[in-house]
Formats: structure tokens, C-alpha cells, sequence
């Protein structure tokens, strides 16, 4: 593959959003004629998680919240095999077969750290963490900026119960959070004209609203590697890109937090990156979005049909784009 070097002036290729791999009809037929393949391709990963179990795999499946659950706009949950073999993982590649790709990352041993603007900072083996906290199982819908999304039966606990295990300092106002930073694992972190390790950030009022979620599990079972084992943040009212996989580091602080894509194209992908129908990407509508083996597109709603839950987290925040 041809690689070429950015000029000074210009956004590096491999850092810009290549409007054919987020231009949303199309990227989402070519997964879906690609479904075959994929799911053929599910005895290999099979095969790898029964190799390596996850040390948490007796706690899965977990009880189900009935408060969270499938709705009349998108009433079926998206098929697993479909789900976990059409993902975003920068680390490991550019396309988005990349689940194969990602077995390559090793989740144990794994540690988490709780610093910044806390009363202690402290460090915690992810196993203990995970079984310190209330799981449950909630289905969330997740809309992509690309345009395509999915329904799925995330495992985990609210990060307003992490958040609680920190102990922040009254005067932290955003959470900033880290993902793994290993090049020799992670080939794609090889591309220093990405901002490696990934980083994304919430206000300290989103990161303990009820929806906020970090999950540890998906259909029952522990969290795949490609979906961003061990623990990844959920948000099913912003886009995707702000559900940083693989967390390594929770950062409470009173600055705001610049995440990985706001570092790269800020101009396309902000702080807040709420699902918004009314305000178009730069280069494609988000009026609507094409679900994953669905019959075909559907109107998007503001917040990602969350409204009741988040609104009035931003209000007062006319000024600012809800996209941005």
C-alpha cells in the first residue's frame, strides 16, 4: 500500500475521515455484503476467546434493567454476528473487518487509574474492578457519525458509580479518559500522525447522568476484544466516536478535555458530539441513519431518542453547536 507523506499545511491522510469509509449508505452496504464473510470468519474468534477465557466470564450474563430496553423506531436487536465484525479500532487498522486484527490486544494483565483532581489517586487490577461494581445488562441504541448504527445488549455499570469509587474533589468538572498506549501491540499507533493514545472527555454532569454506562459485556458474554475489552465507555446519546474503548486512565480536572478526533479535524468532530439530525456533518447529511442488517434508513432523532434522559444537560448551551 502506497503511503504518503502530508505536507506541513495540510491534515495527514491517514488522520482525515476518508469520506468513503464514513459516507454512511455506502459503507454500511459494503458491510452488510460482507456479512456472509464475517460471520464465517466467527469460528476463528470463537476458537481464540475459548484459548484465552476472561477471568470475569463466570459473572456474564447478568441481570437485564427493564428501564433500558428496545423501542418501536428500532425494535430488534442488531446480530451479534453482524455487531462484533463490524467495528472501528484505529489501533489495529483502517478498515472495519478489524476483529481478527484485535485479537492481537492483550487485556490481561490490565490496570486502572483514577488521578488528577481525586482526594487519592489509586491503581486497580481491572478484574477486581469489575467485580467491585453493579452490573447489569442494558440494551442501548448506538448511532456512528458515519451514519450507520446498531442496537445491542451492553453488560457493565453506571460510570456514575465509578466516578463514585474515585472520589473526586468538588472543583472537577470534566472527566477526561485514556485508552492503552503500545505500539508493539497496536500496530495502527505506529502512525504518529495520529494523536496516540486515544482520549475523550465528558462534563462531570454527563458522566454521572443515568445513561452514562461502562461496559464490561456484550450479548451475555464478557466484552470482545474489538468492541474495546475490558471496559469501554457507552453513551448512546452522542455519536460513537466518543465511546472510548479500552480505558486505562480516568483524569477528573477542571479543563476541558480535547479528544482524539477534536485533535485531528476539530472542525468535524467537537467536544459534545450529540446526536443531532438538524446539524449536518461537513460532508454528509445526519438527517438519517442506515441500522446494521436492517431493511434499510430511518429517520435520526435528537439525542438519539434520548431526550428525556439528557436535555437538560444543556440547557443554557444554545451557543454552542450540540454536534461540536
Amino acid at each position: 500500500m502506497l503511503i504518503r507523506k502530508p505536507r506541513g499545511w495540510a491534515l495527514p491522510e491517514a488522520a482525515a475521515t476518508p469520506e468513503d469509509r464514513f459516507h454512511g449508505r455506502r459503507l454500511l452496504l459494503k458491510g452488510l455484503a460482507a456479512g456472509p464473510m464475517l460471520l464465517a470468519g466467527a469460528p476463528r474468534l470463537a476458537r481464540a476467546a475459548a484459548e484465552d477465557v476472561d477471568p470475569t466470564a463466570d459473572l456474564y450474563p447478568v441481570a437485564r434493567n427493564p428501564r433500558y430496553q428496545l423501542d418501536d423506531r428500532l425494535p430488534e436487536l442488531t446480530d451479534e454476528g453482524i455487531a462484533t465484525r463490524f467495528n472501528n479500532f484505529y489501533e489495529f487498522g483502517l478498515h472495519k473487518q478489524i476483529a481478527e486484527a484485535a485479537q492481537a490486544l492483550q487485556i490481561r494483565p490490565w490496570t486502572v487509574t483514577f488521578d488528577g483532581m481525586v482526594e487519592k489517586e489509586q491503581t486497580l487490577e481491572v478484574d477486581d474492578l469489575i467485580r467491585s461494581m453493579p452490573l447489569e445488562e442494558r440494551i442501548y441504541r448506538l448511532r456512528c457519525v458515519e451514519t450507520w448504527s446498531m442496537v445491542v445488549p451492553w453488560s457493565g455499570f453506571p460510570l456514575a458509580a465509578l466516578v463514585d469509587l474515585a472520589r473526586p474533589l468538588g472543583g472537577a468538572t470534566y472527566l477526561r479518559m485514556e485508552s492503552f498506549l503500545d505500539p508493539g501491540m497496536a500496530p495502527g499507533q505506529e502512525q504518529t500522525s495520529y494523536p496516540w493514545p486515544y482520549v475523550e472527555g465528558l462534563t462531570m454532569a454527563e458522566a454521572t447522568n443515568e445513561l452514562a454506562f461502562i461496559a464490561t459485556g456484550l450479548y451475555g458474554k464478557p466484552l470482545p476484544r474489538q468492541s474495546g475489552a475490558p471496559l469501554r465507555l457507552v453513551v448512546p446519546w452522542k455519536y460513537g466516536f466518543k465511546s472510548i474503548k479500552s480505558i486505562v486512565r480516568f483524569t477528573f480536572t477542571d479543563q476541558r478535555p480535547v479528544g482524539f478526533w477534536e485533535q485531528i479535524q476539530g472542525g468535524e468532530y467537537g467536544f459534545w458530539a450529540n446526536v443531532n439530525p438538524d446539524v449536518p456533518h461537513p460532508r454528509w447529511s445526519q438527517a438519517t441513519e442506515a441500522p446494521l442488517g436492517g431493511p434499510g434508513k430511518v429517520s435520526t432523532v435528537l439525542f438519539n431518542g434520548y431526550q428525556q434522559f439528557v436535555a437538560d444537560l444543556y440547557q443554557g448551551l444554545e451557543h454552542e453547536e450540540l454536534y461540536k
